[in-house]
């Protein structure tokens, strides 16, 4: 009699490295925000990585630029990205398991992180889009494999 063995299925986890975006928009932290606002408009994207010599040191979001000075008032041309962007910043090394990323974006309340390479140096950008992105095409195999295997066994029963 032959032994059936099933398999052990154990969950592979992607790289950050494999889901970041490498194309990343940036400014430097002495970038006014009329001239981050003219870029985030040119470069359709809501927000940006404020860099200080190619290391990610903050994130500065449309919506930092209207509370933090129009809502208020305040002369965007004299005010600095690096005057108002969120920090302290989380970043995720390209090494690292989507699971620990997934993790410290939980844990940080966010929604993307940069991605920083071993000398800390901005390469990338992992995005929760990027994420689902990825899960959903997962869910969609599964999916297909419980309908093939329905389609089986209906078949097999007739």
């Amino acid at each position: 009699m032959t032994e059936h063995v099933i398999p052990t299925i154990r969950p592979r986890s992607a790289r950050v490295a494999d889901l970041a975006q490498r194309a990343v928009v940036t400014a430097p932290a002495d970038s006014t925000l009329t001239e981050c606002a003219a870029l985030m408009r040119r470069e359709h994207v809501g927000s940006i990585i404020v860099t200080q010599q190619g290391r990610p040191i903050g994130v500065l979001t449309d919506r930092d630029i209207v509370l933090e000075a129009v809502a208020v008032q305040l002369d965007p041309a004299t005010l600095t990205a690096g005057d108002v962007m969120s920090k302290p910043l989380a970043t995720v090394s390209e090494d690292d398991d989507l699971f620990d990323a997934l993790a410290r974006m939980r844990e940080h309340g966010v929604r993307r992180l940069p991605v920083v390479d071993g000398a800390g140096a901005l390469c990338g950008l992992l995005a929760v889009d990027n994420v689902l992105e990825v899960l959903a095409e997962e869910i969609d195999s599964v999916v297909r494999v419980v309908k093939a295997e329905q389609t089986k066994e209906t078949a097999l029963r007739r």
